[in-house]
């Protein structure tokens, strides 16, 4: 089944600590991904910052909305317990609890009314006040889009950008990513040579052990397997091992499949991942803005 959001998640969490026993947040996080029946895929799916996974984010948000509106008390350092209101709120026999339900206790709306000042009420964090989502998910939806038209952006200046521009962007993406040794070295590594399919050569390290050929196009149409096989092609005439093929457009799932199954290897940088890369590189780009997300230091306030 498909990961319960954190509303779903509520009321299972309020019947499990139902039996009035000090409980931890690891191992409720474990009992209720039991009760769902959720994979060990889905244990491991992770918010798109990779910095937590989706469940356990919101099995401790149920727990944070529970607390706020005095159904929970928390014990000590992630740990909590039932409050009377919450056996109270188990004894109607609930079929769901949810944010709704929540807003009827007084400290829950004070919790709400603060949360959306916090958060802004002029719609430039769109679902920042879903009651679907967690915190956390609705922050990283809103980068998630703000990133993927910025990449989009990005992806369409590259296509416009006359020949010279691209072959000195391929280089400064590369000495960002670690490679070309020095920049002198980069500098040589893309020259339009074209000789058989291999526009240049840049050294892998700054020692420069081994090198990496490269072709980097701006294709309009879907770069499929005969252009790779030229390439790899290009790479055993040279006596060479590896090689990278950058692109503005995409390669087809032959392509992809062919380089794969070969002794070569090829890495395929498509535009989207071209783009993806510039910004991860702060390579025609720049920052804008920056938050941060912190969360309580718990032993700081422990005696």
């Amino acid at each position: 089944m498909p990961i319960p959001d954190y509303q779903t998640v509520m009321l299972p969490l309020l019947q499990y600590a139902g039996d009035g026993q000090e409980h931890s947040l690891r191992e409720t996080i474990d009992a209720l991904a039991e009760q769902f029946q959720l994979t060990s895929e889905e244990r491991k799916e992770l918010l798109p910052s990779g910095q937590q996974e989706v469940f356990d984010n919101r099995v401790g948000w149920a727990r944070t909305y529970l607390s706020k509106a005095g159904l929970l008390t928390k014990t000590r350092r992630s740990h909590y317990a039932i409050t009377q209101r919450g056996r109270d709120v188990l004894a109607k026999g609930l079929v769901r609890l949810d944010v709704k339900f929540l807003k009827q206790f007084e400290e829950f709306r004070e919790f709400q009314a603060l949360k959306r000042t916090r958060s802004g009420t002029n719609g430039m964090l769109e679902g920042a006040n879903r009651d679907d989502t967690t915190p956390e998910e609705a922050l990283e939806s809103a980068y998630e889009r703000l990133r993927d038209t910025l990449a989009a952006d990005v992806l369409q200046q590259v296509k416009q950008a006359p020949p010279s521009l691209f072959e000195k962007l391929v280089v400064e993406l590369l000495l960002k990513m670690g490679y070309g040794g020095s920049r002198q070295d980069a500098g040589r590594a893309i020259g339009g040579s074209g000789d058989e399919g291999i526009d240049g050569i840049i050294k892998e390290d700054r020692l420069g052990l081994d090198i990496n050929y490269i072709q980097a196009k701006r294709w309009e149409a879907n770069v499929g397997r005969p252009e790779v096989q030229k390439f790899a092609g290009a790479l055993q005439g040279q006596l060479a091992k590896k090689g990278i093929m950058i692109t503005t457009s995409s390669f087809s799932n032959d392509a992809r499949d062919y380089v794969s199954k070969i002794d070569n290897k090829i890495a395929l940088i498509d535009g989207t991942q071209l783009a993806d890369l510039m910004i991860d590189h702060n390579l025609g780009v720049s920052p804008m803005a920056s938050y941060e997300v912190k969360k309580i230091d718990t032993d700081y306030f422990t005696a």
